[in-house]
């Protein structure tokens, strides 16, 4: 569109915030979030109780997925790529300390975005 190059992604990275509030943050095929279990679907209920996949990795304080390779999000890689785990979360992290990413109920001044090139 505009003339830009559609093979290459308009942004570095995207948030995301689900029904919950928690954040995820997507870069590239990685797409990684700070917290455990759903974004905000409750299973238990009789109608999503089918869609339910068992965690593979229960004890991860997060989840990171590849949706190259896994687009249903069915194999949490937490543990198999650490450094990558890192990487999003020091990104994540820095867009909220920086209030770029904060829930209505939380007011913020600054307006900044990191410098996704440089480190933290």
């Amino acid at each position: 569109m505009l003339g830009h190059d559609r093979g290459a992604p308009a942004r570095p990275y995207t948030l995301h915030q689900t029904i919950s509030l928690a954040l995820a943050i997507r870069q590239g095929p990685w797409k990684y979030l700070d917290h455990r279990g759903s974004g905000g679907n409750n299973y238990d209920k009789i109608e999503l109780k089918l869609f339910a996949l068992p965690d593979k990795a229960p004890e991860a304080p997060g989840q990171l997925y590849n949706l190259e390779t896994d687009p249903g999000e069915t194999t949490n890689l937490y543990f198999a790529h650490p450094e990558k785990v890192h990487e999003l979360k020091a990104l994540l992290d820095a867009n909220k300390a920086a209030g770029r990413s904060a829930t209505l109920s939380t007011p913020t001044t600054q307006n900044t975005t990191p410098d996704p090139t440089k480190p933290l």
